[in-house]
């Protein structure tokens, strides 16, 4: 059986979905972590590494790929996750 891939929207790099974590945004607008991954909403991936860790912010790569303005204390949440 072979591992599902997805991509990390800010490096863009294809990696295994578990080792990515999955920010979903609901109809309802609400941003939060996926730890399921399997919730039901927009997702985007974001990979653990220190290059993407310090580029999310300034890129704003996660906010283009929801659609959406992401408050600032969703982002820090994101970031202690991906440490």
């Amino acid at each position: 059986m072979s591992t599902p891939l997805r991509m990390c929207v800010v490096c863009r790099e294809m990696l295994p979905k578990d080792s990515l974590v999955r920010v979903i945004k609901t109809k309802e607008g609400a941003v939060s972590i996926d730890s399921t991954k399997k919730a039901n909403g927009r997702g985007a991936y974001v990979c653990k590494g220190e290059r993407c860790r310090e580029k999310l912010i300034k890129s704003r790569a996660l906010q283009r790929a929801l659609s959406i303005e992401i408050p600032e204390e969703i982002l820090n949440n994101i970031m202690k996750e991906l440490i």
